[in-house]
């Protein structure tokens, strides 16, 4: 992103007023005033009747949730292939401007947001944070670049990270909107052009949990020291689906619900 360039940071906390969803970031679109510009919020949460478990009979939209056998996020095992061929990514542009080309064909990035804790496993392992770079084809096809943090020894931190952290104390209520200062997205750029991906598809990991998403999750995690993460987290909260079962295989939901006593 060029540097002089600003983001919106929105923050979603979800009906219940006490589970918060995480903030998205998407383009800046005019001025704003924090006390009035308020992102929709939506209906579910990560707890409870309107967590994941309850996610379908929220919404007739939110069906696949529960009855889709492609879903996300996943165990990322030695099952799962690693891409054979890297994506050329230009994320470095911004939003709307960055790209990633994978396979031949180009995705536009739309948006980012962040998970505590990580969504994705690797062998099993969780990681402390997850970020998801989501991309739209021509063809309304969808990409998602992803990539998990793990904590340092040495203080080292992602510089995105740490620049997003001076706004987060500006986030205060659901649906609050703010800006950040330059994004500078080179350093994830060069991450990405350096690092093998697992490479699946699924699906998107909240509601509508739509299907036939291609994903590309970084093997390598993405430095986080201890002060960001606490950062973060404080403001995220608890906001990761629970691991799904391996692609074309039954929705865990499904197979919960034939051991049900009859």
């Amino acid at each position: 992103m060029h540097r002089g360039m600003f983001l919106q940071i929105v923050l979603t906390i979800f009906a219940a007023q006490t589970t918060y969803a995480g903030f998205i970031l998407e383009p800046r679109h005019g001025g704003h005033d924090n006390d009035h510009d308020i992102h929709p919020v939506n209906n579910y949460t990560y707890a409870g009747p309107t967590g994941p478990l309850g996610w379908a009979g929220l919404n007739s939209q939110y069906g696949a949730c529960s009855t889709s056998d492609v879903q996300s996020p996943i165990n990322l095992d030695s099952s799962i292939n690693l891409s054979p061929s890297p994506p050329t990514v230009k994320i470095g542009g911004g939003l709307p401007w960055g790209t990633t080309t994978y396979e031949g064909k180009e995705y536009k990035l739309e948006q980012f947001h962040f998970h505590t804790p990580s969504e994705h496993l690797i062998e099993s392992e969780y990681f402390p944070m997850e970020v998801h770079f989501v991309h739209k084809a021509a063809d309304n096809s969808s990409l998602a670049l992803g990539a998990l943090f793990e904590l340092t020894m040495d203080g080292s931190t992602t510089d995105l990270l740490t620049v997003l952290t001076k706004s987060l104390k500006k986030i205060y209520r659901a649906g609050s909107v703010t800006e950040t200062g330059p994004l500078d997205f080179k350093p994830i750029e060069r991450f990405f052009h350096t690092t093998p991906f697992y490479n699946y598809v699924g699906s998107l990991t909240a509601p509508p949990c739509t299907s036939g998403l291609t994903w590309l999750v970084a093997k390598r995690p993405l430095p986080i020291n201890v002060p960001t993460f606490l950062a973060f987290k404080s403001l995220l909260k608890f906001n990761a689906r629970y691991p799904q079962n391996a692609p074309g295989q039954t929705n865990l939901i499904k197979l919960a619900a034939k051991e049900l006593p009859r």
